[in-house]
């Protein structure tokens, strides 16, 4: 059976380097770190009462105040980024078949802030039910691509993935194949979180699985540094359009990058840490490439799931050196959580992207915060810290990693007509 090209058509971010696909690039690059204080609640008694927050974004850019008031702050996100997206690829509902135009997309926690006002408010209140009629509607994570269907009059495929930190990159790879067996012509995809709140940093504090670097936030993320601590909140959305290469090219649309490949695995391991020799990592990269009908030689840069704890760095870098054996000395390798924060289930969305980047710009986006080398890490890899990194970059595979074992890797590689 012969399948489908799949391109990307469309770009959208909101994220803690910017509220914009040129902001979040540009500071990309640029090595900015988008980490500070706190400013959702008071978080003086908490372990961490730092995160990477999304700044000046104000849903009624997007929304009327009473639309608004309807939906989680993880939805805002979503509605905001997917906007750039479908604007940036100029789809439209009045010159395009709707039946065929999908939305798949992704979160890990969803409406946690919906969760916390409605449960909160009945158990300080004097036991007598009084929850929003719209409590479970703003909560569910399916809600998203509900709502974005919705807006824009797609009629396609619609479903959400939730798979803790990997959701997004899941959603991505239910989109690419969807596309490449003929099922869509095209599918709005990628994530939204919105978990920089009380129990979002308390849960994750419990768990100790957060920096507690409370006096210097803008380098707590530390991936690979030997006095890493843990990983930085963060919050936000990406959103990617993928379009089967023949209705793209028959509408006139850009294309920044091809998608090529998805792999996806377990680690059957552990609920929250990661197998020590990274035997899940090792699969679900084998798996992408498989899937691309490529090697580990055609591979130029790796955007690392990274999230900057002692044991999830380690087992990336070795289920990597496995793979690639000698020509890991030839890859650039870095972790963009240490600017962005880890944005649980949008991270595979705004990681993918960067990797769009570098295919499309051939130009490596740094891992910043690197103080002390772990000597757990060959130093002859190139983690690419401190600064952007010029080369020529022919594919590039961007991983992420979620809470109960779940893999997922996907490949984006030069477009070629």
């Amino acid at each position: 059976m012969a399948f489908n090209r799949v391109v990307v058509t469309g770009l959208g971010a909101l994220n803690p380097l910017g509220n914009s696909v040129e902001e979040y690039k540009d500071n990309l690059l640029n090595g900015v770190s988008g980490a500070a204080p706190i400013t959702r609640f008071d978080a003086s008694k908490f372990k961490t009462q730092f995160a990477c927050e999304v700044k000046n974004f104000d849903i009624l850019d997007h929304l009327d105040r009473k639309e608004a008031r309807k939906q989680d702050a993880f939805v805002h996100y979503a509605i905001a980024a997917s906007d750039q997206a479908i604007k940036d690829a100029g789809l439209s509902a009045d010159s395009m078949n709707v039946d065929r135009i999908g939305v798949i997309w992704g979160s890990g926690i969803g409406g946690l802030d919906t969760f916390l006002t409605e449960v909160g408010g009945f158990a300080t209140g004097d036991g007598t039910p009084r929850f929003n009629p719209f409590f479970i509607p703003k909560m569910i994570i399916d809600i998203c691509p509900g709502l974005i269907s919705i807006r824009h009059g797609f009629r396609g495929i619609n479903f959400s993935t939730v798979s803790a930190c990997a959701s997004s990159t899941h959603a991505l790879i239910d989109s690419f194949n969807y596309i490449r067996l003929g099922k869509a012509d095209v599918i709005v995809t990628g994530g939204s979180e919105a978990a920089v709140n009380e129990p979002g940093v308390g849960g994750f504090n419990a768990m100790k699985a957060l920096s507690e670097r409370n006096d210097d936030p803008k380098t707590a993320s530390r991936p690979f540094d030997l006095d890493r601590d843990g990983f930085v909140l963060g919050e936000g959305a990406g959103a990617i359009i993928l379009e089967n290469y023949e209705h793209a090219k028959a509408r006139g649309a850009k294309i920044y990058a091809e998608m090529v490949g998805g792999g996806m695995s377990a680690d059957a391991h552990h609920m929250t840490a990661p197998h020590p020799e990274g035997l899940g990592a090792k699969n679900v990269m084998l798996n992408a490439m498989e899937d691309a009908g490529i090697t580990a030689q055609d591979i130029d840069y790796i955007n690392v799931h990274g999230t900057s704890t002692p044991l999830g760095d380690i087992a990336e870098i070795k289920a990597i050196q496995s793979i690639y054996g000698d020509h890991i000395y030839d890859l650039n390798i870095s972790s963009t959580k240490s600017m962005t924060g880890h944005l649980l289930g949008a991270a595979g969305a705004i990681e993918a992207m960067a990797c769009i980047f570098a295919v499309q710009d051939n130009i490596i986006p740094p891992t910043i915060n690197h103080f002390t080398d772990d000597p757990a890490f060959d130093e002859k890899i190139n983690l690419t810290f401190h600064k952007a990194q010029k080369r020529n970059v022919r594919a590039a595979l961007s991983n992420t990693f979620g809470f109960g074992g779940h893999n997922a890797s996907v490949i984006f590689k030069k477009f070629e007509d």
